[in-house]
């Protein structure tokens, strides 16, 4: 039914595929993998987590309850 319809691969479609494919392999620590491991890994987590635990604290403190632990 489908016959005779070859595909022309675009080299750097290939190219990008095969180094994804094998990213761990190459990846190398830089300072601005660090950074980017500091920023989006550790410093928004935190703040996310603070941000709520906030929220939190001040319904509590609206409702008159004693603040809940976290952690």
């Amino acid at each position: 039914m489908g016959g005779g319809m070859e595909t022309n691969k675009n080299r750097f479609i290939e190219e990008w595929s095969s180094a994804r494919e094998n990213l761990e392999y190459n990846f190398r620590w830089t300072r601005r993998n660090l950074a980017l491991v500091g920023i989006f890994g550790i410093a928004i987590p935190v703040l996310v987590y603070k941000g709520i635990v906030r929220e939190f604290h001040m319904q509590d403190e609206d409702a008159g309850r004693p603040y809940r632990k976290f952690l």
